[in-house]
């Protein structure tokens, strides 16, 4: 699975269900034909049988309570990625850039790291997630 899906996965689906739907929604413009898996899924990832969608935000915020370190998850994508489990390295976040098609320097972390939280984000709020205003960007 990519890192956006172990993600998106381990927000929207903390219980392992729907690990399918895990993967980012397509890209403006990029809508299949009909016959795809497209309309086997829920229109919204996150949500099951037109439930609401899932509070990112009270999700990663009861992470963050259970957690003994001091993860400043809505601010660094390295945090988010700790509260979650993942490898935060540097490699697995250039891994997460490719994955996203960051077309920046990655040698420019703290540039890339800025753009990838925001990305990471608004694939959140695209899979079905209840991302709060102050961290769309």
């Amino acid at each position: 699975m990519s890192l956006l899906g172990s993600i998106v996965g381990k927000i929207l689906h903390p219980f392992g269900g729907g690990t399918a739907d895990a993967a980012p929604a397509p890209t403006a413009g990029s809508g299949g034909p009909a016959g795809t898996s497209t309309p086997s899924t829920p229109s919204a990832p996150g949500t099951a049988g037109g439930s609401d969608p899932v509070d990112v935000e009270a999700v990663l915020n009861s992470l963050a309570e259970k957690n003994p370190q001091k993860l400043d998850w809505r601010h660094s994508i390295v945090d988010l990625m700790k509260l979650l489990g993942l490898d935060s390295g540097l490699a697995s976040r250039k891994q997460l850039a490719d994955e996203l098609h960051y077309s920046g320097d990655k040698e420019d972390s703290a540039t890339m790291n800025i753009w990838l939280h925001k990305q990471v984000m608004q694939k959140l709020a695209e899979n079905g997630g209840k991302v709060p205003d102050d961290l769309k960007h």
